[in-house]
């Protein structure tokens, strides 16, 4: 078993282990389970009941969800672009595979935490899918999502990777994932070479939301990525990131690493994320304070995802 695997099993899960590793009642079980690994956890500041990545990982208060306007159980309808099982595809040029069913951490905003992950696994169904994508020649780039696609062994994302490259019209691969910031030790000698190496241009897109995910491990772990074109996306989160002086301090950082910011995600309306609301006129008039302090490839761009596509706001 590799480190970055061991690592994976050492997390916290269920309200019980939480509690205890945080000293705290704050934790509450409810329908989407709790899952902090122990080197994210240990970026929590234990003494602060609103630290910034605490409050991503904690349950939402009230005793059991109850599915308020506006909000729903899947709020972008994945199932319903989905020409093949484990396939998504929105948008003419690409087309997005669930890779994994499985998340290094459980972010309590998931837009996918009720997806259907059983019937819609990439590999599983990868014959059909390399047959749809064969027939749609007008398609040039592979995303892998997930769940998230580094939760994979270096083996298994290696075929899966060749099968792709194998597709003479693919030119790019990109992979969105928080594994990479949340077990930053999955960053592993033999990836980077998997990543470097294919004939494909690669897109890491990770996704972070606070400038203190970014661990000394997470810095050097990706500056080995030497070959691979690095963006961020982030979620706007109240309470989390929404203020101009946060989110500028997570682009300065994010640009030092060589990362730079993509996009910042309005919230998927996903039931029980209620609390982590920012309005659409608090989040638009963020954005354009955001861009009088920086400069504008530092700036993310602000986006809304819909059922079809997704839409960019400024």
């Amino acid at each position: 078993m590799n480190n970055w695997q061991r690592n994976t099993h050492n997390t916290l899960k269920g309200a019980d282990s939480c509690n205890a590793f945080f000293k705290t009642r704050q934790f509450k079980d409810q329908n989407f389970p709790l899952k902090i690994p122990l080197e994210f956890a240990s970026l929590i500041d234990k003494d602060d009941p609103n630290d910034p990545l605490l409050k991503q990982v904690i349950s939402a208060e009230t005793p059991k969800r109850c599915i308020k306007p506006g909000f729903s159980i899947e709020p972008l309808g994945d199932g319903d672009n989905a020409p093949v099982a484990g396939l998504i595809h929105k948008y003419p040029n690409r087309v997005l595979l669930i890779a994994s069913r499985v998340c290094a951490i459980h972010c309590q905003y998931c837009f996918r935490q009720n997806f259907n992950y059983s019937e819609h696994d990439a590999i599983s169904n990868w014959q059909a899918i390399e047959g749809y994508i064969r027939t749609h020649p007008h398609i040039n780039e592979v995303i892998l999502s997930g769940g998230d696609p580094l939760s994979l062994s270096d083996e298994k994302l290696q075929v899966l990777m060749n099968g792709i490259a194998d597709i003479s019209h693919i030119d790019t691969l990109r992979l969105h994932t928080r594994s990479a910031v949340a077990t930053p030790s999955r960053i592993t000698t033999e990836l980077v070479k998997i990543l470097n190496e294919t004939r494909l241009s690669v897109v890491l897109v990770t996704h972070v939301n606070h400038a203190n995910e970014l661990s000394d491990e997470f810095a050097k772990a990706i500056q080995q990525l030497g070959k691979v074109t690095l963006l961020n996306q982030s979620v706007l989160l109240r309470g989390v990131n929404d203020s101009v002086s946060v989110l500028s301090a997570l682009s300065l950082r994010l640009f030092e690493l060589g990362i730079l910011p993509y996009y910042l995600h309005l919230l998927d309306k996903v039931s029980g994320s209620e609390h982590f609301l920012v309005s659409d006129k608090s989040a638009v008039k963020l954005h354009k304070e955001l861009g009088k302090k920086l400069s504008g490839y530092l700036v993310p761009r602000l986006v809304r995802d819909e059922n079809r596509e997704a839409k960019t706001w400024l």
